[in-house]
Order: C-alpha cells, then sequence, then structure tokens
C-alpha cells in the first residue's frame, strides 16, 4: 500500500517534559517526511527544554537532563525544524491534541509563525480508536503483526505510526486514501484552536468550549466583557489559542470599520 498524497506529508513523534502544553517542552524530536513518489527522509534531534525533566517522566522515555544538557534548544532548532515541514501536512499518534499544539506553543515560542489553516492533520491514533480502541504498540501488533521495540523512542514510534497507517488503509476499504479525507475522519470535533478552547457551533461560529462562557459566540463576549480578552492573554493559555482568540477580536473589529 502507497500512501496517496498530493503533497509531502511530515509523520513525527515528541518526547517531552511532561503533558501541559502550555508549560512543558520538547526533549525530543522526529519526522519522518514522506514524498508523494514514496521517497522517505527521516529527521531527529534531543533538544535541550531549558528546564528540569522530572524523573517520573525520565522513567517513561528514558531521557535525561544529562543527556540534553549540551543539546541545541528548541530555538537554535526551530528554523530548521519549520523548513522541514513547511508546505506540508501533518501526521502523528495523537497528534491533534498533544504533538501539534505542543509543537505549535514551541515555534511560536520561539517567535516563528505556525499557522494550520493551509494544513491538514491526519490522527492516526483517532482512526484507531474509532476502528479498535488501544495503544500505539497494540496498533503495531494489531495491524502489523510486529511488536515495537524501543516505545516512547520518537524515531521508533514515528516510524511505527507512519507503518499503522499504511496499514490502515489496507484493513479498511472504506478509509479513503486520501489525507484530507484521513484528517477528517481523525478529527474529534471542529476546533478553532488546537487545545479545544475556541471550538465551532453547528453554524461554524467560534464559541468559547471552556469556562463561565461555554457555549457561547466569542465576538458577543469580548464585545461585552472588553476585561475578559485582557484576563485571556495574561492568563495560563496556549500561546497559540491566544493567538486565534487575537484574530477573532481583531476581525470583529475589523469588519465595524
Amino acid at each position: 500500500m502507497k500512501l496517496n498524497l498530493n503533497r509531502p506529508i511530515c509523520f513525527f513523534d515528541l518526547e517531552t517534559t511532561g503533558t501541559n502544553v502550555a508549560t512543558d517542552r520538547i526533549v525530543e524530536m522526529a519526522i519522518l517526511k514522506v514524498y508523494p513518489n514514496g521517497n522517505t527522509e527521516s529527521k531527529s534531534w534531543l533538544i535541550n527544554p531549558e528546564m528540569p525533566i522530572p524523573p517520573e517522566v525520565t522513567a517513561i522515555h528514558g531521557i535525561t537532563d544529562e543527556q540534553v544538557a549540551s543539546e541545541p534548544t528548541f530555538k537554535e532548532r526551530s528554523r530548521e525544524i519549520q523548513q522541514i515541514i513547511q508546505g506540508c501536512d501533518m501526521a502523528g499518534f495523537n497528534s491533534n491534541r498533544f504533538d501539534i499544539p505542543l509543537l505549535a506553543e514551541e515555534l511560536l515560542r520561539a517567535e516563528l509563525d505556525f499557522d494550520m489553516k493551509n494544513t491538514v492533520a491526519v490522527d492516526v491514533q483517532t482512526i484507531f480508536h474509532k476502528m479498535e480502541k488501544r495503544t500505539l504498540g497494540a496498533a503495531y501488533t494489531f495491524y502489523c503483526g510486529k511488536t515495537l521495540i524501543d516505545a516512547h523512542s520518537a524515531a521508533a514510534d514515528t516510524q511505527a505510526t507512519y507503518e499503522v497507517l499504511l496499514a490502515q488503509l489496507e484493513r479498511y476499504p472504506d478509509l479513503e486514501n486520501d489525507v484530507k479525507s484521513l484528517a477528517a475522519f481523525s478529527t474529534h470535533s471542529e476546533f478553532v484552536d488546537f487545545a479545544g478552547f475556541i471550538r465551532k457551533d453547528k453554524s461554524g461560529t467560534p464559541v468559547f468550549g471552556f469556562g463561565k462562557h461555554k457555549g457561547r459566540k466569542v465576538t458577543e463576549v469580548l464585545e461585552a466583557e472588553p476585561g475578559y480578552f485582557g484576563w485571556l492573554l495574561n492568563a495560563d493559555f496556549p500561546r497559540y489559542t491566544k493567538k486565534v482568540l487575537t484574530q477573532i477580536r481583531l476581525g470583529a473589529l475589523n469588519s465595524k470599520l
């Protein structure tokens, strides 16, 4: 089975200091770039997160503070990473809810823009859970008949994710071999930002997905409570969420001019 592509797609995986998208950092990143002709290229980096890696996290992925102490920071790697993924679609395992939001945070923190407006994302975990409901190791065994060696190694997880998607296409005739269709199938809901703080209602209008204004239109809330926007920008929300809110607010203001 060959993946039907109109442009390159980057399968990627992150190992991090934790699971908080707004505050945790990347310690390892691997990218497997697949071209429309089937050719692939891979890159992987250890990254200095500029913060301690908790022992309980090291116990999962095996990366210690000592291993990354002399490695470049994400900001130092950021332009190289941006150049690799530029003009590509994205794919990963649980990537829509974790890897892509965290990558966006790191790029914005490095003062590089990140926008998914013209990019689609395939979440192989979502396809797996909708079809079988298990984990990456189980998915690899189930679909590929192999044992996942070096689980929680970014490079091994990335390669396994790519192979699982190809096997899913072989197994399920109903899955269209088209990145946009796969992205639509692997999306849980209509998020405007990555973290789900801003969502779309049935008419496609951005609404808040949390707190006291949950379900209310963003533009209406920001107009009625101007101070709420300032509070959101100063609170501990992901940078990408703040970027989306700013774009919505500016769009509303411009429409009144």
